[in-house]
């Protein structure tokens, strides 16, 4: 069994499935998650290239079910041991001046009047894609949400976050209007950090800010922006995938668009800043994800409302904390008084 590193196998008995086919050499359909892409070929162009076929879609979407002979597969390819013993004087060859080993080990297969098959009889797994996969920063997949969703979502976000979107879900309230979900996981919370801290570059809570339109901060914190780490586009994406159905589900009537221009992630600790006064925030509506945990990591914090009289102390990590920014919800960001608390902040529809 000829496997590539981009093959990810979510069927634990695929081996056992396509021994049973019992064809000389099979693959498992594998496609890159939400998209066409695939590991075979349905036709072969004029130039020895890639050519669609009028049931590629069908088989890719399994709309069609069955065992496909193919022209071309690649990245998880099952030989027959009989077939390989048979065939020993006169192996497959991988080279080729004009194409790549994949395409020259097809091209042999066909030469010779060696068929090669593609199963979609089960779901077996999926690719994944290298493309534009970024390898400067400190935690690479962290930054790989759109290439590789899936696996994005396996490792960064919050094992109970589906429960969010379940009809039937009433997200918790502890203060009034103000919404409580998880969001993250431990992995990202750790990683994002971890990548800030590489950056390091802290802002150091003046009220000049050069970094800001006008280079004037009304409420400064020591913070550094998403955009300093290059994750703003990354963190905008989080926020119109898993955060605004969210909003529209909470906030009836109102539809917003997940635009942001201020995302951040503050550090508070006894010797640098350790609270935040009394303020109201540039946004339609906030965002504040806790990036630690209280008891563990330090002791304090938290975020009181002022009108509502009413504080939440007991953060968990990897939740978020959605509130009005203006008018309503003035409110404050209470004393750290031991160890680092880390909070991501998004003021979102300013």
């Amino acid at each position: 069994f000829a496997v590539d590193s981009l093959a990810v196998f979510d069927e634990s008995n695929t081996l056992k499935e396509l021994i049973a086919l019992n064809k000389s050499v099979v693959s498992p359909l594998l496609t890159r998650h939400q998209r066409m892409w695939s590991n075979f070929w349905g036709a072969i162009g004029p130039d020895g290239f890639y050519g669609r076929s009028r049931d590629y879609n069908d088989i890719v979407e399994r709309s069609k079910i069955g065992v496909w002979n193919v022209p071309l597969i690649s990245v998880a390819i099952l030989f027959n041991g009989d077939w390989l013993q048979r065939n020993s004087d006169n192996l497959p060859q991988y080279h080729s001046r004009e194409y790549d080993p994949d395409m020259a080990f097809c091209q042999w297969m066909r030469d010779n009047g060696h068929f090669m098959y593609v199963s979609n009889l089960h779901e077996y797994g999926h690719l994944i894609s290298p493309d534009n996969y970024e390898t400067h920063h400190l935690h690479n997949d962290l930054y790989n949400i759109f290439e590789n969703r899936l696996e994005w979502e396996q490792k960064y976000l919050h094992e109970n976050y589906s429960r969010n979107t379940d009809p039937d879900t009433q997200l918790l309230q502890p203060c009034t209007d103000v919404y409580w979900f998880p969001l993250v996981s431990s992995s990202y919370t750790k990683e994002i950090i971890e990548e800030l801290e590489h950056y390091g570059k802290w802002s150091n809570g003046d009220y000049d800010d050069p970094r800001l339109d006008g280079g004037y901060e009304n409420v400064p914190t020591r913070d550094i922006h998403m955009n300093q780490i290059e994750f703003e586009k990354q963190w905008l994406d989080i926020l119109v995938t898993y955060i605004v159905p969210l909003q529209i589900k909470v906030y009836p009537g109102y539809y917003s668009t997940g635009r942001a221009l201020m995302n951040f992630v503050v550090k508070y600790n006894p010797k640098g800043q350790p609270n935040l006064r009394p303020h109201h925030d540039s946004a339609t509506f906030t965002i504040n994800i806790a990036l630690t945990q209280p008891g563990t990591d330090h002791e304090g914090g938290g975020c009181r409302f002022i009108r509502q009289n009413c504080s939440v102390i007991d953060t968990k990590l990897g939740w978020a904390l959605m509130h009005p920014g203006r008018l309503t919800h003035y409110h404050e960001g209470l004393p750290t008084t031991k160890g680092t608390r880390y909070i991501m902040v998004s003021f979102v529809d300013p």
